[in-house]
């Protein structure tokens, strides 16, 4: 089974603040597995877990694609092939690059990115750091992410 875990860190304009990048920087990068809010995808094929930043939900759907892929969000998990790969916003033509394969290893891909949210009757940034943990498992253990550390570490922090 493939496993997947996204981790959302939020923060306003007024939390860029050095204490506040600190206090981001020693938030954990992944947890233990809990239903709810995690659930199965296409016939208990894979598992997505999420954990939301604090300001805003941001619920991240996951989408099959055509050839045994699917989406969610930036990222396209080849399932058959056990690669996964990341659309980066700057690619013009589209297509996701694959960072690495699932087999027999774990993978963490992290990219920033910034938008703007109304709310409130006023305009205002709101950042976000997005942490995904891949790894195929043979067995279900609620404590995947954190008892095995990834093999390949992937950041993409251009948006930010």
């Amino acid at each position: 089974m493939l496993a997947l875990q996204l981790i959302i860190k939020q923060w306003d304009k007024s939390e860029r603040t050095a204490a506040h990048i600190l206090q981001r920087a020693n938030s954990p990068n992944c947890f233990a597995i809990k239903f709810p809010p995690a659930f199965y995808f296409m016939n208990k094929a894979i598992l997505i877990d999420q954990h939301d930043g604090n300001l805003r939900h941001k619920e991240i759907k996951a989408e099959q694609l055509t050839c045994g892929k699917i989406k969610l969000d930036r990222f396209e998990l080849d399932v058959e092939n056990s690669k996964l790969g990341y659309f980066d916003k700057l690619n013009p033509d589209n297509t996701a690059k694959i960072l690495g394969s699932l087999n027999k290893q774990s993978i963490q891909c992290k990219y920033s990115h910034r938008y703007s949210v109304f709310e409130g009757d006023f305009y205002y940034w709101l950042y976000e750091e997005v942490t995904l943990n891949a790894i195929y498992i043979d067995e279900f253990n609620e404590h995947t992410f954190i008892n095995n550390q990834p093999t390949l570490i992937f950041k993409d922090l251009k948006d930010s």
